[in-house]
């Protein structure tokens, strides 16, 4: 479900407001930079005001592959620019346009983008943190993961320095939706599920859920967390009490970070995995 349609139900009336209250000051948003040649593969760069050679996060927004804007994501532009990151919050084509995993190789190809461009933008290309929430973090998880999808577009894994899954589905057999069914209908289910991408180490993962989330299932974490303990792969997860699908990221709004600590949790990984050592090239 997109973050609009999750704020109309938790009582506010629609996510301009949120993004309302969130301060101008202190960054620099430059607009709708084409990735790609559709009109769906843009996206947002938030600049600190201080940025030199800072972390990048690119960040991939849920929506159930099917809904969702860079737009309405001001509010997490302003929180990881708070802490000097540059954010790039992309778009990407959705179903009925596309099918799985024409999202996950619209990823790579702003990751591509990212890497080649972050000096522009005061970013270092060595320090790309690859995130996302819900849907997004699916796509996130599964760049992460596996190479194929890089390479198919002249993308490189190894650029990613680390990847952060917020209330992710990375796990989620069998479909039950039949929009979902649609989405993935034109590969094997297993191939579908980015915990079955997960074959060899990857750079650093955060994975963040709420204990309340009754949209994605949190064992969705918990099983990624203990395949990649499995392999020796560096991860952590953090599971924050009483928050759901919504409440896990409006908890990084500056009104509502009493919420959860997820913005602190979220900047320590940033910090941690961007000063030590990055991955050999493949």
């Amino acid at each position: 479900m997109a973050l609009a349609a999750l704020i109309m139900i938790s009582g506010c009336s629609s996510v301009d407001v949120l993004n309302a209250t969130i301060t101008r000051d202190g960054y620099t948003l430059t607009r709708n930079i084409a990735y790609g040649t559709d009109a769906r593969q843009t996206l947002d760069i938030y600049t600190p005001n201080d940025a030199k050679n800072a972390p990048v996060i690119l960040f991939f927004y849920g929506g159930s592959w099917q809904m969702g804007s860079k737009d309405d994501y001001r509010f997490l532009g302003q929180a990881l620019t708070s802490k000097g990151y540059v954010v790039a919050v992309a778009d990407y084509r959705l179903y009925p346009q596309i099918y799985y995993p024409d999202f996950v190789l619209d990823g790579a190809r702003a990751l591509r983008f990212i890497h080649s461009h972050a000096s522009q933008y005061q970013g270092d290309p060595r320090k790309i943190i690859v995130a996302g929430h819900s849907a997004g973090a699916f796509i996130a998880m599964i760049l992460g993961a596996d190479d194929a999808f890089h390479e198919a577009v002249g993308s490189q894994r190894a650029w990613i320095r680390g990847t952060a899954g917020i209330s992710g589905p990375y796990d989620f057999l069998p479909f039950t939706d039949a929009h979902i069914k649609a989405i993935f209908s034109h590969y094997p289910d297993k191939e579908t599920q980015p915990i079955n991408h997960i074959t060899q180490p990857m750079a650093p993962v955060f994975l963040a859920t709420g204990d309340d989330d009754d949209t994605v299932d949190p064992r969705n974490s918990h099983r990624v967390k203990a395949k990649l303990n499995a392999i020796s792969s560096p991860v952590q997860e953090h599971v924050y009490p009483g928050i759901g699908h919504i409440g896990i990221m409006l908890s990084l709004a500056e009104r509502f970070r009493w919420k959860a600590p997820l913005l602190n949790d979220l900047s320590a990984f940033i910090d941690a995995t961007c000063k030590s050592p990055p991955p050999p090239a493949n």
